[in-house]
C-alpha cells in the first residue's frame, strides 16, 4: 500500500470510528483500536512500519507531545482542592497505590523486570475524561460520586502522564549507569524539562494575554511553539521533550488572566484529524503473535487490577469522608483507562525496542488488553451494577434552557415551582446575573464548549429549550446536544423570523426541532409579550373546567408552555404534540393580560355566584 493510500485509508476510517463512538455514545478510544487492529495484525492491511519507514517515530513523538500538552491544560490546581478529599485522595494517594500495586504485579505475574513493570504501572494509571464521560451519561450515578469519577479523570489525565514520563526518564538515565550517575542524568532532564517548559509557558502566555498574534493565528502558533519547545528542549538533553511540553501545559493552565477557550477548543479539531489516525496507526503496529505471548498472566494481571487493586485504592482514599460501603463498590468498578495510556505507551515502547529492551514488545499489547476490556467491561456492566445498589439518579425531567433573557426566566421559575430541575445558560453576563439574583441555576458561556462539558451540571437535566435570540448559536447548541438526548427532546421556537434563504440553509434534523409551543410562536412574540407585562400562571383542570373551557376563557390572550398531568409529569406543547390536558391536569401558559392565577372549576362557580 504506497503511502497516498494509507494516509487515504486512515483518514477515512477515522471519521467514521468518530462518527461511529458519536452514534453509539462510547468512547472514541474503542472503535479506534479495534479498527487498528483488524486492518493491521488481523487482515494485513496496513503495515505502519512499511509505509511510514523512518518518519513514524517522529510522527509518534510529535503526536504523543500534543497529546500530553493539551492533557496538561486541564491541571487546574485550585479544582484538585475545589473537589473534595475524596477526589484529592484518588489523584494522589490513590494513584501512588494503584501505581505501586500494578507494577508489582506485572512483575510477578508477567515476567518484567522491575524498570518495566514500573513503567507498565505509570502507564495504566490514568483514566481520562474521554471515556469517563460517555460512560457516565449512559450510567447517571448519584450526582456526588459522578463528580468524584469525572473529576479524577480530569485532573488524573496530566498528573498520570506526568508520572509515566518521570518514571520512563528515569529509567532511561539509569541505563547502563550506577545510581549516582542515574540520578545525576535523571536531575538534569528534570531541571531542564521544568526550566524550559516554565520559560516556554510564560513566554507563550504572555504573547496570548497581550494580542502579539492575531486571532486567527494563535491556535496554529500555540501549536508551532509546543513542537518547537519539544525539539528545543530534546536537543538540550536527551528524551527531556515529554516532560517539557507537560509542565508548559500546566503552567499555562494555572496563568492568571490567560483564556484557554479557544485552544482547548482547538483540541478537538486534533482529537479527530491527529489523534483517531495515530491510534489507527499504533493498533496496526501490533504484532497479532504479541497477543498469544501474553497468555493466561495477562488475564490474571487483568483482573488483579479490576477487581484488586481498584478496590484498595478507593478504600484507602474513601478514609474520612462519609462515602458509603455501596457508594465505594460503585466507585471501585468504574476506572476504564484511556488515551494518555494508549499514546504514551506506544511511544515509549517504541523506543526502549530500539534501544533492545527485553520485553517491551508486549507492553503496547498489555496496555490495549487493559483499555479494551475496562471499556468493554465496565461500559456493559455499570449501569446494571448502579441500579442494583439504587445508586443511578431518578429519570431525567429537567430542562436546560438555552438563554436567560426575561422569558426563559419567567418560564424557569415556572418549572422550578413544580419540582423540575432547571438550568439556564447564556453567553450574555447581564442576564446570567439577573437569573441568579432570581435563585436560578445558571452556566455563563457557550454550552457547547469544552469548558461546559466539564464544568456544567447537567444533574437532573433531560430536555433542551431553545429559547435565544441567537440565530446563529442556536442550531449549533441544538445539534451538540442530540448527541446527548434523543432528538425529541430538543426543542426551539418557529424560526419565521429567518427569510426563506437563511431557513433552507438549517439543517433539516434542526428544523424538524422547531416547534415549540405551537405553530407560530416565535422568540420576538415571547418577549413581546414579556415586555408588555405578560406572565406565566397555572391553571388547575378539572370536569366542570376542562381545556376547552380553558381555550374559551382565555383565547388568544394565553400561549399555553407546559401540561403537568395526575402523575405530575411535564409535557411540553408543541406544534404537533398528541396529548390533550384532561380533568386533573395543570396548564402552565404565558398569558397576556390579567387573568385568574390557579383555579378550579369550584372557585370558578364561586366567582360566578359572587
Amino acid at each position: 500500500m504506497s503511502n497516498l493510500s494509507a494516509l487515504a485509508l486512515i483518514g477515512v476510517l477515522s471519521i467514521v470510528c468518530q462518527w461511529g463512538a458519536w452514534r453509539l455514545k462510547i468512547p472514541a478510544i474503542l472503535p479506534l483500536l479495534i479498527t487498528g487492529l483488524v486492518i493491521g495484525p488481523w487482515l494485513g492491511f496496513l503495515q505502519p512500519d512499511a509505509v511510514f519507514g523512518d518518519i513514524l517515530f517522529p510522527l509518534v513523538s510529535l503526536s504523543v507531545a500534543i497529546i500530553l500538552f493539551e492533557g496538561s491544560l486541564t491541571l487546574r490546581f485550585e479544582e484538585i482542592r475545589g473537589h473534595g478529599r475524596m477526589v484529592t485522595n484518588l489523584v494522589s494517594i490513590g494513584m501512588f497505590i494503584t501505581w505501586v500495586l500494578i507494577a508489582v504485579s506485572a512483575h510477578f505475574l508477567m515476567g518484567f523486570n522491575w524498570e518495566l513493570s514500573a513503567l507498565f504501572g505509570a502507564l495504566v494509571v490514568v483514566t481520562g475524561p474521554t471515556v469517563i464521560q460517555p460512560m457516565l451519561r449512559s450510567v447517571r450515578p448519584l450526582s456526588r460520586l459522578a463528580n468524584i469519577l469525572k473529576w479524577e479523570g480530569i485532573i488524573i489525565d496530566p498528573i498520570g502522564a506526568l508520572l509515566a514520563v518521570l518514571v520512563y526518564e528515569f529509567i532511561i538515565a539509569s541505563q547502563g549507569a550506577g545510581w549516582m550517575q542515574a540520578l545525576q542524568a535523571f536531575g538534569i532532564t528534570i531541571g531542564v524539562g521544568f526550566a524550559v517548559g516554565y520559560a516556554a509557558a510564560k513566554i507563550l502566555a504572555r504573547a496570548l494575554m497581550k494580542g502579539w498574534f492575531p486571532h486567527y493565528l494563535s491556535n496554529v502558533a500555540t501549536l508551532a511553539v509546543v513542537l518547537g519547545v519539544f525539539a528545543l528542549s530534546n536537543a538540550l538533553q536527551h528524551e527531556s521533550g515529554l516532560l517539557t511540553v507537560t509542565v508548559m501545559g500546566m503552567v499555562m493552565a494555572n496563568t492568571r488572566g490567560l483564556n484557554l477557550d479557544d485552544i482547548l477548543e482547538f483540541k478537538e479539531t486534533l482529537s479527530v484529524l491527529l489523534i483517531s489516525g495515530l491510534f489507527i496507526i499504533l493498533a496496526a503496529r501490533i504484532d497479532a503473535a504479541a497477543f498469544d505471548q501474553l497468555g493466561l498472566p495477562a488475564v490474571l494481571l487483568l483482573a488483579v487490577i479490576i477487581f484488586v487493586v481498584r478496590p484498595i485504592a478507593v478504600w484507602v482514599s474513601s478514609i474520612g469522608t462519609q462515602l458509603n460501603v455501596k457508594e465505594k463498590i460503585l466507585l471501585s468498578w468504574i476506572a476504564p483507562r484511556g488515551i494518555v495510556a494508549a499514546a504514551v505507551s506506544a511511544l515509549f515502547a517504541l523506543k526502549m525496542q530500539q534501544q533492545g529492551w527485553e520485553g517491551a514488545d508486549l507492553l503496547v499489547p498489555l496496555v490495549f488488553v487493559v483499555i479494551l476490556s475496562t471499556v468493554v467491561l465496565q461500559s456493559l456492566t455499570a449501569k446494571p451494577l448502579a441500579h442494583a445498589l439504587t445508586l443511578r439518579e431518578p429519570p431525567a425531567k429537567g430542562f436546560l434552557i438555552f438563554g436567560a433573557n426575561p422569558t426563559s426566566r419567567l418560564i424557569a421559575k415556572a418549572l422550578k415551582e413544580h419540582d423540575i430541575p432547571v438550568l439556564l445558560a447564556d453567553t450574555n453576563w447581564e442576564h446570567i446575573k439577573q437569573a441568579r439574583m432570581e435563585g436560578l441555576p445558571v452556566y455563563f458561556g457557550n454550552p457547547t464548549s469544552e469548558h461546559a462539558e466539564t464544568h456544567m451540571d447537567m444533574t437532573g437535566i433531560g430536555r433542551v429549550l431553545i429559547l435565544s435570540p441567537y440565530k446563529q448559536l442556536n442550531p449549533v447548541v441544538a445539534l451538540h446536544f442530540m448527541d446527548w438526548f434523543e432528538s425529541a427532546k430538543i426543542l426551539g421556537l418557529n424560526s419565521t423570523e429567518h427569510d426563506a434563504s437563511a431557513r433552507n440553509q438549517l439543517s433539516e434534523s434542526y428544523r424538524e426541532r422547531l416547534k415549540l409551543f405551537g405553530k407560530g410562536v416565535t422568540f420576538s412574540k415571547l418577549a413581546s409579550l414579556t415586555f408588555q407585562g405578560a406572565q406565566v400562571k397555572t391553571t388547575a383542570l378539572t370536569d366542570t373546567f376542562d381545556y376547552t373551557d380553558y381555550q374559551e376563557r382565555y383565547g388568544n390572550r394565553a400561549i399555553p408552555l407546559f401540561a403537568f398531568d395526575e402523575r405530575d409529569i411535564c409535557h411540553v406543547f408543541t406544534s404537533d404534540q398528541t396529548f390533550t390536558p384532561k380533568a386533573g391536569w395543570e396548564v402552565v401558559a404565558l398569558v397576556s393580560e390579567a387573568g385568574p392565577d390557579t383555579v378550579s372549576a369550584a372557585e370558578d362557580e364561586d366567582n360566578a355566584a359572587s
